[in-house]
């Protein structure tokens, strides 16, 4: 397994795992990001026992390990908030999210990383590439989504913008944070990838295999939150249609760049 030494970095990342009732496979998680020698922070977001004792055991046994408890659920959206400010305040450059839930292949740390080194204010998307594994009720909503998200940014350049295995720059990702609305829930991610590109940050894209478990644990709930999403979408239709002549002017500049 390749190690990144944190010294011979341009920058200086850390991971970050919101967690709600997932704790089957975080010990395994944490003793492959262990491998890689980087600290992580671990947001407890109202798990309740026996998650939370075992988040509170592993945060004692893996000293690279920061735990951020919220008193109750709020959503993965602010644990995600609440994480990035934890990264900012101890001092990281960036943060590589990834779920709790075993879905997303850690052996992809390097490519996040690199990337990351090549652009280190861009945010760095992953891009998932599914198998036979993932639920037709995840799978064909995400279609209309990325339609969603071409007509809100009137761009292609957002390959994915569900995927939760992703890098941030903190400075850029906290001030979007600070000084916009974003949704504290399963909404949030797709949002503030939007809402980066209305903001001008940079978008990289990394491929990255993703697998739904059949032993995992997932709180997507397809009714609610898809509504939720739904209402997103339609909220950042109207921000975009108040961007138009700026967004309109940027497609221009990138056609005529491609050509």
């Amino acid at each position: 397994m390749r190690r990144f030494q944190n010294q011979t970095l341009m920058i200086n990342p850390c991971v970050l795992i919101p967690v709600y009732d997932h704790e089957k496979l975080l010990g395994k998680i944490l003793k492959t990001i262990q491998g890689y020698r980087l600290p992580c922070i671990i947001v407890d977001d109202g798990s309740h026992s026996p998650c939370k004792d075992e988040l509170v055991q592993l945060a004692d046994k893996f000293d690279f390990v920061t735990l951020v408890v919220h008193p109750v659920n709020r959503g993965k959206g602010a644990a995600v908030k609440s994480g990035i400010r934890a990264a900012f305040k101890a001092g990281y450059s960036h943060v590589l999210q990834v779920d709790a839930d075993g879905q997303h292949d850690l052996e992809d740390f390097p490519s996040f990383i690199e990337r990351s080194r090549s652009y280190p204010e861009a945010i760095v998307l992953g891009v998932p590439v599914f198998d036979s594994s993932i639920p037709k009720s995840r799978k064909y909503p995400r279609y209309l989504t990325h339609v969603w998200v071409w007509i809100n940014t009137l761009s292609f350049c957002i390959k994915d913008s569900m995927c939760g295995y992703r890098m941030y720059p903190v400075v850029h990702i906290l001030e979007i944070i600070e000084n916009n609305y974003l949704g504290d829930r399963m909404d949030f991610d797709i949002e503030l990838v939007v809402k980066s590109y209305w903001n001008h940050l940079q978008l990289q894209s990394v491929p990255t295999k993703v697998r739904y478990l059949s032993s995992g644990v997932s709180h997507f709930r397809p009714w609610q939150d898809n509504l939720l999403i739904t209402t997103m979408h339609t909220r950042l239709f109207f921000g975009m249609l108040g961007r138009l002549p700026e967004l309109l002017s940027r497609k221009l500049a990138e056609v005529k760049s491609s050509g």
